[in-house]
């Protein structure tokens, strides 16, 4: 009898197609696709097949940063060092690895982004999923940091800590896509010297230690 062919058939990714097909449309033409009919032909797909994945230009666009963001926080998370961590290493941490991340996709991203006025107020639409869950990932952090006292706990000033991290990561990446400096050099030092006055400013102050004590006078009376 005759064997049976065995052979194992892998799966096509379309998303990941898709996404790569982007990222190539905008590295060689320098503009996004005119149309999504004709952007699935030139990937061979149908173009109600691209809609099982995404609903637009937009939609990749967003999911580029999503995926940079992912595999960001997946790296950091699965070191084992990591959670013997300061709050402040680990958001050096999390900036550093992202920058690399975004290394792998500098001349897509300035294709798109180095000409734009990108404003802290007024993002790309595509931006705003990455906010969303970069802030969730800030949350934990400043969670953690009230716990260890790392972050001072204020009145609606804290409410707003997870805002200033965000604007952190906002200024990193309008100061890389500039960065012309041999190994993004300047980008490393400006991570530091920003991570470094933001986690001084959220931290325990004179001014803190301060008022405690003058609470502490006032009630003790």
């Amino acid at each position: 009898m005759e064997a049976k062919s065995t052979k194992r058939t892998t799966k096509k990714d379309y998303r990941k197609v898709i996404i790569e097909g982007y990222k190539q449309e905008i590295l060689e033409t320098g503009v996004s696709p005119k149309s999504i009919f004709k952007f699935a032909k030139g990937l061979k797909m149908k173009e109600s097949d691209f809609y099982n994945y995404f609903t637009s230009f937009d939609a990749i666009k967003s999911a580029i940063w999503m995926d940079i963001l992912e595999t960001t926080l997946e790296a950091v998370e699965g070191q084992e060092v990591f959670k013997e961590y300061s709050v402040r290493e680990k958001f050096l941490s999390f900036l550093f690895t992202w920058i690399e991340e975004l290394k792998n996709n500098r001349s897509y991203l300035m294709s798109i982004y180095s000409d734009t006025q990108m404003s802290l107020g007024k993002l790309p639409g595509e931006i705003k999923d990455f906010k969303e869950r970069f802030k969730d990932f800030a949350n934990e952090i400043i969670l953690e940091g009230k716990e260890t006292e790392e972050i001072a706990s204020r009145p609606i000033i804290s409410d707003r800590y997870d805002e200033a991290l965000w604007l952190q990561v906002w200024f990193v990446f309008k100061y890389w896509i500039d960065d012309r400096s041999p190994r993004f050099e300047k980008t490393d030092a400006a991570i530091e010297k920003s991570v470094n006055l933001a986690f001084d400013l959220m931290g325990k102050s004179a001014l803190d230690s301060f008022i405690d004590f003058a609470k502490f006078i006032y009630q003790t009376k």
